[in-house]
Parts: C-alpha cells; sequence; structure tokens
C-alpha cells in the first residue's frame, strides 16, 4: 500500500492523517516498556530524568541504549561528560517517575535529587538510593533519531539495591504515556 507525506509524517493512501496518527501512537504506547530514572552527570552537574526508551542492545560487551530527547537537559549532561545511570524502580515507587519530569534540584551537601537521596556510582552518574537496581553506563557510541539521541552505553556498574524478586515498574502500571 502506497503511503503519502503529511503533516505528522507518512500515513496509508485513504486515511486520514491526524486520526492514522492518533492510531499509530496508540498501538506505539502497547508495546511493553519500563519506566526509569535516567541519571546523568557532567562536571559537578547532575540530573535525573524519567525514562521509558531504554533497552539491552548488546551482549558482548554488554550495551544499553537510551533515547534522550535533545532539548532536554539530560541529553546537555550524557554529550558533555560521556556517562549516564539507568535506575530501575520498584512498582511501589511509582510516584517517584512524577518528581523527575523536569530538571532537577540537586543538593549536593545532602546528596539529594528532587530530596530523594542518591550516591554517585564508579562512573561519578547519580544513583538513587531507592532504586531497585541500577546500570551504570560509559557511553560509546550516540545516533541522532530524529528529535533524540540514542546514547549506547557499556554498562559499567550494575546492581540490585532491593531483593531480586521486587517488580520493577512499568509505563503500564502508571497513567503516563510518553511518544508513539
Amino acid at each position: 500500500m502506497p503511503l503519502k507525506e503529511g503533516p505528522v509524517g507518512p500515513f496509508p493512501e485513504g486515511a486520514e492523517p491526524d486520526e492514522y496518527d492518533r492510531l499509530r501512537r496508540r498501538v506505539l504506547w502497547t508495546m511493553p516498556s519500563g519506566l526509569y530514572i535516567l541519571g546523568s552527570r557532567a562536571g559537578d552537574r547532575r540530573n535525573g530524568m524519567t525514562c521509558n526508551w531504554a533497552t539491552q542492545v548488546g551482549f558482548d560487551p554488554k550495551l544499553l541504549g537510551v533515547s534522550v530527547e535533545h532539548e532536554a537537559v539530560t541529553h546537555e549532561l550524557i554529550s558533555e561528560g560521556g556517562v549516564f545511570s539507568l535506575n530501575i524502580v520498584d512498582r511501589e515507587d511509582r510516584a517517584i517517575v512524577r518528581k523527575f519530569t523536569k530538571p532537577v534540584e540537586v543538593d549536593a551537601e545532602a546528596m539529594t535529587l528532587n530530596g530523594f537521596g542518591f550516591h554517585d556510582g564508579r562512573t561519578g552518574a547519580p544513583i538513587l538510593d531507592q532504586a531497585l537496581a541500577y546500570l551504570e553506563c560509559e557511553v560509546r557510541q550516540s545516533v541522532d533519531v530524529g528529535d533524540h539521541t540514542l546514547f549506547l552505553g557499556e554498562v559499567i556498574d550494575a546492581a540490585f539495591q532491593k531483593p531480586e524478586d521486587t517488580p520493577p515498574l512499568r509505563m503500564e502500571d502508571t497513567r503516563m504515556n510518553y511518544g508513539g
């Protein structure tokens, strides 16, 4: 079926562009996805950002891919600092993700991000103390993907901070949606 170019991207011939875009978004939102706090650091600057576009992309070496919007503070910090942490959130802590949708308030003396305790990992990227688990990465490659950058990071450190059988937060556990 041939595609036509519309104001919201390509759409099938005979389809109404806006209606097709809404359908496409709903289908993309059905894809299972985690919901994380992405930590970043460049020099003394730190940030934490709610993120759901993260996945393992390689075995040897262990590589993690995270996609970050170009205008985000986190994008600037990962680009400059070359490191990031993916904080896996406990399903019971679902309210925490709403606290990281804007640039954070950092209290370096109290070691808090928006009031949540953190510690610096091996790379210096912030790791939330209450995270279920974390993966800490050094950027090996970045790929421009439209309005986002896909940062590919090699896993330098990983650990559980709660029992392994603790259920992780997933996008479908919240009323949030992003992307599509």
